[in-house]
């Protein structure tokens, strides 16, 4: 099935933002749980993920972030409050640069946090310019993964460190072909996943050397159930922007990747050779 061009993906997500909001929150990304039954808001979980994934960086004052995908701002934001940090946030949705831009505004972070429209497939950043490229669930999107780890390990200065959260492909019935045709299936194309191993072989592969991996599918995988359970209660705001037939192949699709033992997530980090 062929993937969404970015400028479909970018389209999509100018229509869609305030749908987005109420379905994801400030983050547009998955939330961890420790379990299914903790009472943990889907923003607060979203948070913690941004930070899980954080603790596994080495994040040091000065440092130049890229931020890959950067929605509309929040984990930029966060890791900008704790950190002092300057962020360089993209995105090939107008709608989500312009939002994320205002946001830094009003957490009064504009002076070391700035969004820009610009496509992860062609970075317009010299080579060596950065110290950390951030990339949290955004490398799914992409029409040619390890073409994108290519661009991140240009940008990055020597000893520079990488940071993504991503879809993996778990071991399950039917062995790893199986699970990804289904995954690929129920998404119509939208989701490509590949194992850790050949995630961890596309990251040599870029330049980069790995350094910490954490399987979190588990802690992940309540997402996709609150995201349908949300999802379902915008029935009346979402059918007129994107009709019956899309609102339930949508609602389908979350149902069926909450149930989908091959669909993991994977925390990982990276530095380039100094």
């Amino acid at each position: 099935m062929k993937k969404p061009t970015p400028n479909e993906i970018g389209q999509g997500y100018d229509a869609f933002a305030d749908l987005l909001d109420q379905l994801w929150g400030v983050n547009l990304h998955h939330g961890y749980w420790e379990d299914p039954s903790e009472n943990v808001s889907v923003t607060g979980a979203a948070n913690r993920l941004t930070d899980k994934l954080a603790d596994l960086l080495t994040i040091e004052a000065g440092d130049r972030v890229l931020d890959l995908g950067c929605g509309i701002g929040e984990p930029a934001i966060r890791l900008a409050t704790a950190h002092t940090i300057e962020v360089v946030g993209i995105s090939i949705s107008g709608r989500q640069v312009e939002r994320a831009q205002e946001r830094a505004v009003s957490a009064g972070l504009a002076d070391r946090l700035s969004f820009e429209l610009a496509d992860a497939m062609d970075l317009p950043y010299p080579e060596e310019s950065f110290d950390i490229v951030w990339a949290l669930e955004s490398l799914h999107h992409m029409p040619d993964r390890g073409h994108v780890l290519r661009q991140m390990t240009r940008v990055l200065r020597p000893g520079g460190r990488v940071a993504i959260g991503d879809f993996m492909l778990l071991p399950s019935a039917g062995g790893y072909e199986a699970g990804a045709a289904r995954v690929n299936e129920a998404s119509k194309g939208v989701l490509s996943v590949i194992g850790l191993d050949a995630y961890l072989a596309m990251i040599r592969a870029a330049g980069l050397v790995p350094v910490a991996t954490e399987d979190v599918s588990k802690h992940t995988r309540p997402s996709w159930a609150k995201a349908e359970e949300r999802f379902a209660a915008l029935r009346e705001q979402a059918v007129p922007h994107i009709g019956k037939e899309q609102f339930d192949l949508t609602l389908a699709r979350f149902r069926a990747f909450s149930q989908e033992p091959a669909l993991g997530y994977a925390l990982l980090t990276a530095h380039k050779p100094a």
